[in-house]
């Protein structure tokens, strides 16, 4: 299917949802793993400036615990969540990943599979390796080789399906049995407890957006763009902001050429975008949206827009000039806001997101540079990777 449209004001939108908090759980799971520290929450005043905005707020997850995107929050969690419905009862007491990777030990063998266009996947991979398990990852035709070559560097073994991304999700679904658990970020009927558990993951992020901006003494933003492949971290959002009245409007970005919740919503219910999904934001070239993210994506999002992938080159020289390091993916966000803020619909959208030139709006870098070859062709330098950065104050990552 063709999509044609780029914009979409949601009919179904609701001002608050009922939606189960987990409170602190994820936070204080995530600070005792490796390497944790809040990433950065950066202002971007002359971005903010160029597009008639009062701030810009954006939330640079380009390197997080040593890896760089934002996915180990969500895999972390789903992964000791599986791991302990796995072994039928909670872990004992623990402190460092080592001592769960001790109670794991009568488990052995046991292997994580997960489908992945790269970031999901290393952090799966990732997690094995910490906790001495093994890995297998499926990846879509057409992923790059150095995303591919960041899953083998984990140790992960790797399998390039000859299809979509939902067609590598079905053969990693193959392989659930005894001695492997599936850790996969989208669900289907039956499926649903550990993408619940990676939706719940991403709540880390919007914690720490919290406190950063009351240590700054400064309120809420007033609109907040999110990436959707398939929609688990936009159902983060949503599950953070639309609990309470009164909150930030929510306004949803996807590739042209992979708009699948754009063409849900718009149906009012899921459907399918058929490949191939050949948009450089490789992260969100996705056929369809989460079944247990769906009801949060129909319900809490105001206004979806889907970019060309020239608006995301733009986006990531724009970062770039603002001294952040952003991949196509990661770029994502501030692509949707230009093509709103700046395309031909500008005046009524600002209209009907109540934009004034003193509102406030998040962004989220959800990737640094993971094709750093692709990067640099399209920003005109070498980019610095997460993995420069690995020993800065920033990451305290040894």
């Amino acid at each position: 299917m063709q999509q044609t449209a780029h914009m979409f004001h949601n009919p179904h939108a609701r001002a608050t949802l009922d939606v189960p908090s987990v409170g602190q759980a994820t936070l204080d799971f995530h600070r005792r793993l490796p390497g944790y520290t809040p990433t950065p929450l950066v202002e971007a005043p002359h971005l903010a400036a160029s597009l008639g905005l009062g701030r810009l707020w954006i939330k640079d997850e380009s390197c997080r615990m040593g890896l760089p995107a934002f996915k180990i929050l969500g895999a972390s969690w789903a992964v000791y969540q599986a791991l302990q419905a796995h072994m039928g009862a909670p872990f004992a007491p623990w402190h460092t990943l080592d001592d769960l990777a001790t109670q794991l030990a009568p488990m052995r063998p046991l292997l994580l599979a997960a489908a992945t266009d790269g970031n999901h996947g290393r952090a799966v991979a990732h997690m094995a390796r910490l906790l001495g398990l093994s890995a297998h990852i499926f990846v879509p035709a057409g992923t790059a080789q150095a995303r591919i070559e960041a899953l083998l560097g984990e140790g992960a073994e790797v399998t390039v399906v000859d299809g979509t991304y939902d067609e590598a999700v079905a053969r990693s679904a193959e392989l659930a049995g005894p001695r492997c658990l599936v850790i996969s970020d989208t669900s289907w009927p039956g499926y649903e407890a550990v993408p619940r558990q990676v939706i719940e993951g991403y709540s880390t992020i919007f914690a720490e957006v919290d406190a950063q901006l009351a240590r700054l003494d400064v309120s809420q933003p007033d609109v907040v763009l999110v990436q959707m492949g398939v929609g688990a971290l936009a159902a983060a959002v949503i599950g953070h902001y639309r609990r309470r009245a009164g909150g930030p409007a929510i306004v949803g970005v996807e590739p042209t050429r992979a708009a699948c919740v754009l063409e849900s919503v718009r149906v009012g219910t899921i459907v399918a975008v058929p490949g191939p999904h050949e948009s450089i934001m490789a992260g969100l070239n996705c056929d369809s949206p989460s079944l247990i993210a769906w009801p949060l994506l129909l319900h809490g999002l105001d206004l979806l827009v889907a970019v060309d992938d020239e608006r995301a080159r733009q986006a990531m020289r724009d970062l770039a000039s603002a001294g952040l390091t952003a991949g196509e993916t990661g770029a994502a966000g501030l692509a949707g806001l230009t093509e709103l803020l700046a395309g031909p619909d500008a005046a009524a959208v600002r209209e009907s997101l109540k934009l004034r030139p003193d509102s406030s709006v998040l962004l989220i870098v959800t990737e640094g540079a993971t094709d750093p070859q692709a990067y640099a062709q399209i920003v005109g330098r070498p980019a610095e990777t997460c993995a420069m950065r690995r020993r800065c104050p920033l990451c305290q990552y040894e």
